[in-house]
């Protein structure tokens, strides 16, 4: 009788290391895949908070800048009986410089 090959089962052993390297590699690429979009969706929330909320400056903040403006750079007397006058920071400031220098 002649000794056929049996058919239909694998002849060879399965390289465990070629198993071994191609599951490390895809788990390394999916770690830096999870990794990057995690940093991209990050910067693109910084980046939607920033344009939605930090950006757009209120009305009532302008508002309230102008007054500080007026406020800093303008004369108005407060009480005259007192002697309370309000005068421009940069007066202010000169005035102060002029007192300490004497």
């Amino acid at each position: 009788m002649e000794q056929k090959d049996i058919v239909g089962y694998e002849k060879k052993d399965v390289n465990a290391k070629m198993i071994i390297g191609v599951g490390l590699s895809s788990v390394l690429i999916l770690i830096i895949i999870f990794v990057v979009l995690s940093d991209y969706f990050t910067v693109m929330e910084t980046e939607a908070v920033y344009q939605a909320q930090l950006k757009p400056e209120s009305v009532t903040l302008k508002e309230l800048r102008a007054e500080d403006e007026k406020i800093l750079t303008t004369y108005k007397v407060i009480d005259a009986e007192k002697g309370v006058y309000r005068i421009p920071i940069e007066r202010a400031m000169h005035l102060l410089a002029e007192e300490a220098s004497e």
